[in-house]
């Protein structure tokens, strides 16, 4: 009998839990203000990301898309499932979508682009890179071919022409060939096209080379040729001096007769001379680029002198912040002195202004013949101009940028040591070096050693300063790519990829260097760790 009454209260307990769970789901799901709030932020949350999975589907990005609609849908089950299991999710999936959109994706697409050639030459896809060779490099103008009032215009950034053709407006670009459209035309000329923006001379000037080598395709078929100008006003029909055979894939130049075949191990159309064509197309290259950051002398020997100076420069800035942050924290702690308040506020007055601003003032007042230091001391220091001095100099702004905040944070730490330790040991006779030694110091380490490996990692990619105050120089006389002796290896990467203008884009490569840089960091802050137990515990 008391069996059998154990399993009625248990039953009881469970229907009771049920109905509860049911209460509370028809409370959620209710029309009440609260869900409809869910809604109308579910609704621009899908209308978002239906967005993006469109232009992603239309971009020729299928992964992109796919993986953007599931997310979506995951989302929505997350928010609108009735199951109390998933309630913690509820609080958690936001979190988890931007370290997926901006933390993993990132660290994948990277990873995808370091096994490319993606750079200078080899940016489009192969179809769109013979489209190119066809009608945008590779053409001449048509003798006695028609000549066409044009207009240039522009829409969302991509510049295109308006052809007036027997009264009748065409619009193009180099993505789209020419078709009907709508304008206005006065005196002979197109003055307005529906969709875009006629560009004035003032306009057309500022970008007339671009102008000039514009080819918008008269249709689909590249037999047909393109329109072109020369002057801005007129158009003349071009045709390609390049033809593509698509059964043996290969392109012959008309004129001379040579023949470039498709490599798609390299990604480009090469002659038998081993000439390729200036136009190729993205594929995959395995470790080439790792192979050629290591062993091509043009990249492994500056890259490995930037390394040296990276890892100097990361543990130094770490070591003159932290010393002065924690001499400065030392002294304000010290309960007899007055004004303390006010002090610790000016002592974080650095840490308030942005690092790219601070950079940018002491380049200005660092420099040989006009800078206020120099000014100030009646000298010509070259500040940033000589490599050691640069050196020298990169450590005193970051110094100054750097110690509020480790001021802050022992200063944070030392409010947490508890007293009666320090009364312990004076009580013993400890004298106050041996009560700094033994007492503060070691219970500084045990909450400090985790930022301060956070500080070597954040200071070995500190790009804003390197590239603010000098841009990594002065460059160093005996490297065949652009790199200075201030470089780390962000900035190194940065100037690689061309983003500079100093090198032709080489991304794939950028990339390749950019994944050993994630794995260098990776390897010291887990060893760091392991070394100071500062993880231990942490599931």
């Amino acid at each position: 009998m008391s069996q059998m009454t154990k399993q009625t209260d248990a039953t009881r307990r469970r229907a009771k839990e049920r109905e509860e769970r049911r209460k509370r789901d028809s409370v959620a799901t209710s029309w009440g203000p609260g869900f409809i709030i869910k809604i109308v932020l579910m609704a621009l949350v899908n209308a978002l990301g239906i967005y993006i999975a469109a232009a992603a589907f239309t971009g020729g990005s299928m992964v992109l898309g796919v993986a953007m609609v599931l997310l979506v849908a995951a989302i929505d089950w997350v928010y609108f499932s009735k199951r109390t299991g998933v309630i913690p999710m509820k609080y958690l999936a936001p979190g988890l979508v931007f370290l997926i959109v901006f933390q993993a994706f990132t660290i994948v697409y990277t990873g995808y682009i370091a096994f490319t050639n993606y750079g200078h030459g080899h940016i489009l896809t192969k179809e769109a890179a013979i489209e190119s060779i066809l009608l945008q490099n590779n053409t001449k103008r048509v003798e006695g071919s028609a000549e066409y009032p044009l207009a240039i215009v522009e829409q969302g950034g991509t510049l295109g022409f308006a052809v007036l053709d027997d009264s009748q407006i065409l619009v193009g670009s180099a993505e789209e060939p020419l078709e009907r459209t709508n304008g206005k035309v006065e005196n002979g000329r197109i003055t307005e096209v529906d969709g875009w923006n006629v560009l004035t001379v003032a306009e057309l000037g500022n970008r007339q080379a671009e102008v000039t080598q514009l080819r918008v395709p008269m249709s689909d078929n590249p037999d047909e040729g393109a329109i072109g100008t020369q002057n801005g006003m007129t158009g003349f029909q071009f045709t390609s001096t390049m033809k593509y055979d698509a059964q043996t894939d290969t392109m012959v130049n008309t004129e001379t007769g040579v023949t470039y075949n498709a490599d798609d191990t390299v990604g480009s159309f090469i002659a038998e001379d081993g000439t390729p064509l200036g136009v190729g197309w993205r594929v995959g290259v395995g470790f080439d680029n790792f192979v050629k950051g290591f062993s091509d002398s043009r990249y492994a020997q500056p890259f490995f002198k930037v390394l040296i100076w990276n890892v100097i420069f990361a543990f130094m800035s770490v070591l003159t912040t932290f010393l002065l942050g924690m001499f400065l924290a030392i002294v304000m702690n010290d309960d007899r002195m007055r004004g303390r308040k006010i002090y610790r506020t000016i002592m974080l007055l650095p840490y308030a202004f942005p690092s790219f601003m601070t950079a940018f003032l002491f380049a200005g007042m660092m420099n040989e013949k006009y800078g206020f230091f120099n000014q100030l001391l009646g000298a010509a220091i070259p500040w940033l101009t000589d490599p050691t001095m640069a050196k020298v100099s990169v450590l005193l702004v970051n110094l100054w940028m750097g110690f509020p905040y480790m001021f802050l944070i022992v200063t944070g730490a030392l409010q947490s040591i508890p007293g009666d330790l320090i009364e312990a040991a004076e009580i013993d006779g400890a004298s106050s070096l041996e009560v700094w030694r033994f007492v503060t110091l070691p219970q500084l380490m045990i909450s400090l050693t985790p930022l301060l490996i956070s500080s070597f990692a954040f200071n070995f990619n500190n790009f804003n300063l390197i590239y603010m105050l000098n841009g990594g120089g002065p460059a160093m006389a005996d490297a065949s790519v652009p790199v200075g002796h201030t470089d780390i290896l962000i900035s190194m990467v940065y100037k690689i990829a061309g983003l500079t203008g100093e090198a032709l884009p080489n991304y794939g490569l950028a990339a390749a260097m950019s994944l050993v840089i994630f794995l260098i960091v990776g390897a010291v802050s887990m060893y760091s760790f392991k070394k100071s137990n500062a993880m231990e515990g942490v599931a």
